[in-house]
C-alpha cells in the first residue's frame, strides 16, 4: 500500500532535484495545478496516470522509488539487477584471481545483454463493475 505522507516527501526531493515549484511541476507532466496543490495537501491520492506521467517525464524518477522508496534518486544510468550481479561476480572474481577476464566472466557479460528488460507494451486495470481502463505508449 503506498504510504501518501512517503511519496509527498519523495515527490518534492523531485522538484528540489530539478529546482520546480509545484506549478512548473505541474505544467511540465501536463496536469492541473490544482491537482498537485490537492496531491501535496494530502486531499488526493496519486492516481497511476499521474504517477507514469512523472516517470516519463522525469527519466531520473525510477518508478519504485517513487511510489516505495525502493532504489535509488536519481536513478542510476543503464543499471538493472543483472548489472549488479555481474558487476559484483567479476568484483570478487578479479579479487581473487587478479585482473584478468576469464571465460566465465566473458560469459557473463554476454548474458547480461542478451536478458535485458522488454519494454511494457500497455497496462490494462480491471475494475470490478465490469470496466476497464488501458494505457499504452501511445496515450
Amino acid at each position: 500500500m503506498l504510504n501518501q505522507e512517503a511519496f509527498i516527501d519523495r515527490l518534492h526531493k523531485v522538484f528540489n532535484h530539478y529546482g520546480l515549484s509545484a506549478s512548473t511541476f505541474a505544467d511540465d507532466i501536463k496536469v492541473q495545478r490544482s491537482s498537485i496543490s490537492h496531491l501535496l495537501s494530502g486531499r488526493n491520492k496519486p492516481s497511476l496516470e499521474f504517477v507514469l506521467k512523472i516517470v516519463d517525464t522525469y527519466k531520473e524518477v525510477d518508478l519504485d522509488w517513487l511510489l516505495y522508496g525502493k532504489n535509488t534518486f536519481p536513478k542510476r544510468k543503464n543499471t538493472t539487477t543483472i548489472d549488479k550481479a555481474v558487476s559484483n561476480t567479476l568484483f570478487n572474481q578479479k579479487e581473487t584471481e587478479g585482473n584478468e577476464l576469464t571465460n566465465t566472466d566473458e560469459d557473463l557479460i554476454q548474458e547480461q545483454k542478451k536478458t535485458t528488460p522488454s519494454k511494457i507494451e500497455r497496462i490494462v486495470i480491471f475494475y470490478k463493475d465490469g470496466t476497464f481502463k488501458e494505457y499504452s505508449e501511445n496515450n
